[in-house]
């Protein structure tokens, strides 16, 4: 027989959604995390495609040297234009910002006896990376050891340059 009075206790559906919204804001802090690492990486490979493409503009510029020895470029508009020939070349099309600052701000690394002239680039930011070596297993812990330097490899029946993104420990410190 029925009094009026509910049976079963109250409570259960307030303890129910509670659960519920703990269980959703556990699952949206993990996806957060997730996207936060898959931007870090993308970020990461942006640098190395970016970077690689000026390293591999310097060494474009430095095997367009009409008279030996090779020049390595003293300004950003020296790759972007490089009027020493006939025709005026485009080593790289345009200046790609830094996908770690945001800014076309890469630190120029002097080329060793050549006063005004750069020969590599690397980022300015101290961003840790995820990424804990480069494509040539050298160390790197921030975005700013990554150096890209446009070396010079002549081999028999392939002339040109290879680009090898190496740590910044292996550089003379430009400062």
């Amino acid at each position: 027989m029925r009094t009026g009075k509910a049976s079963h206790p109250r409570g259960f559906t307030y303890l129910a959604v509670l659960f519920l919204v703990a269980i959703t804001a556990a699952g949206l802090a993990a996806l957060g995390r997730s996207w936060t690492t898959a931007a870090q990486r993308e970020r990461e490979r942006e640098l190395e495609f970016r970077g690689g493409e000026i390293a591999r503009a310097i060494a474009s510029y430095a095997r367009a040297t009409p008279n030996p020895p090779a020049q390595y470029p003293k300004s950003w508009d020296d790759l972007l234009e490089d009027r020493r020939g006939l025709k005026a070349r485009h080593h790289l099309r345009r200046l790609y910002p830094d996908p770690f600052t945001g800014q076309a701000d890469w630190e120029r690394v002097p080329e060793p006896g050549r006063p005004g002239a750069f020969s590599a680039v690397r980022s300015r930011s101290g961003q840790a990376l995820l990424r804990q070596t480069t494509t040539d297993a050298s160390p790197v812990m921030q975005a700013k050891d990554w150096l890209f330097a446009a070396r010079a490899y002549e081999t028999p029946g392939r002339p040109g340059a290879a680009v090898v993104p190496v740590p910044a420990a292996s550089m003379p410190n430009p400062r």
